[in-house]
């Protein structure tokens, strides 16, 4: 069973990225997915046990997300210790970004950088 991290914030309910999902499930029906939010909750809020995977299971569009995991705000540093903390997991990394001129994570070169991991990169870009 092949298990792909999937990184996205901002696009994590996008069709594209839901679309890609489907794609690799169909090219392969064992694929799992696992869904990394590099995101930074609010001052003086915490994550409730459950929380993110319920809240990945609702917006999954019946792809089958087998867990869901805050990150640092940075993606490479969120991408880095979620690699550290399971290494050989992943057979992929998929990442979802807005398009060029929206995106903070294209500016910042996200999708090539995460290459450095060892690892094929699905850059999806979704539309806002």
């Amino acid at each position: 069973m092949a298990r792909y991290l999937v990184v996205a914030h901002r696009t994590a309910k996008s069709r594209e990225l839901a679309e890609k999902l489907q794609e690799i499930q169909a090219q392969d029906p064992e694929a799992r997915f696992v869904l990394l939010v590099p995101a930074v909750p609010p001052p003086g809020w915490v994550y409730e046990e459950g929380e993110v995977e319920a809240q990945a299971q609702r917006e999954a569009q019946g792809i089958p997300v087998e867990e869901a995991k805050p990150g640092d705000i940075s993606p490479l540093l969120a991408l880095e210790e979620e690699l550290q903390a399971h290494p050989g997991t992943y057979q992929a990394i998929v990442l979802a970004t807005l398009p060029p001129g929206l995106s903070r994570w294209l500016r910042l070169d996200v999708h090539t950088q995460a290459e450095r991991f060892g690892l094929p990169v699905i850059h999806v870009v979704a539309r806002p």
